[in-house]
């Protein structure tokens, strides 16, 4: 046998990676797959219908059930619990139990709890005592009850922190993004009230040939999380405040517009998701094309792919 299991423990499954390590009262039933290098604490249980990938760790007291799909390095805290099935009945399960999904890299902290039929995405961080009620985006960082965003993973913060206002020397931040520009409009002002202008042929690579508002969003909520093709945007938070998190596949960055000073261009081909807005938030986007759905990419791991494949070609 090349995986290990403790004296008082219980492995039925034959489809157990190399190196695996199964502890002291934890239970394998006999359909379960587990990859290689694995380590399942104390007091794990793990249901026939459970695949897991390599690699992952699973902390004393977490129940897998049916339906639960953990892929590769993947942390489970102790006494996670999954759910797969949102109507239960003693002696009446479903026809076919919701299937949970925990991408690569992700991490569950202990006492959370997971709401079965939600994808936690790839690298993303609960954090502990979370309620998850909805998926989860690629490594986005939530917590609380019902849980919301409240950061992304390894997103650079940018400077000029909230609340400040721009100054006329720091008209514009390239981002470490690529092609992301952080835009300081100027303010004009005298007793009759203030003004911000903007020209935006002078600052903006594309023309605008649509425009939308994005208002009455619930403060636990995510918009966006998407990139397109071919269109730019430019966001420009007219009232209150909303975070916009940018990736281009290798590097990500946080912008919190506060201030309608502070303008956001996000060029084709960068991922973009807007989150933590006040209640009183209205944010603004100039568009260069016309509505296309063809012109979204909507999967994180379709993105991933593409940018892969055109930094390769290039």
């Amino acid at each position: 046998m090349s995986f290990f299991v403790h004296p008082q423990g219980i492995c039925e499954s034959s489809t157990v990676g190399d190196g695996t390590q199964i502890w002291a009262f934890a239970h394998v039933l006999p359909g379960a797959r587990i990859g290689e290098n694995c380590n399942l604490n104390d007091h794990v249980f793990v249901e026939n219908d459970v695949i897991l990938g390599d690699r992952i760790t699973v902390k004393s007291g977490v129940q897998l059930w049916d339906g639960v799909r953990l892929a590769d390095d993947v942390f489970v805290g102790p006494n996670a619990t999954f759910t797969n099935d949102p109507f239960p009945r003693s002696k009446r399960a479903p026809e076919e139990f919701l299937p949970t999904i925990v991408e690569q890299g992700a991490s569950i902290g202990a006492n959370a709890t997971i709401l079965g039929g939600v994808t936690i995405g790839r690298g993303a961080m609960v954090g502990a005592g979370a309620v998850v009620l909805r998926s989860v985006p690629a490594h986005a960082i939530v917590v609380g009850n019902p849980s919301r965003i409240v950061g992304y993973v390894d997103a650079k913060a940018s400077p000029g922190a909230s609340g400040e206002s721009p100054t006329p020397s720091d008209a514009e931040r390239q981002s470490s993004v690529g092609g992301v520009v952080l835009h300081r409009l100027p303010r004009i002002e005298d007793m009759r009230g203030a003004i911000v202008v903007g020209e935006l042929e002078s600052f903006l690579p594309f023309r605008v040939k649509r425009f939308f508002t994005i208002l009455d969003v619930p403060s636990r909520e995510i918009r966006g999380e998407h990139a397109h093709r071919e269109c730019h945007q430019f966001f420009l938070c007219l009232r209150g405040g909303v975070s916009v998190l940018v990736d281009d596949g290798q590097v990500r960055e946080e912008f919190r517009l506060d201030h309608p000073q502070k303008g956001l261009h996000v060029p084709p081909m960068v991922w973009a998701a807007q989150y933590a807005h006040t209640e009183d938030a209205v944010l603004l986007v100039l568009a260069s094309h016309p509505y296309d759905p063809n012109d979204y990419i909507r999967d994180f791991e379709d993105f991933r792919r593409l940018q892969a494949r055109g930094q390769s070609s290039g």
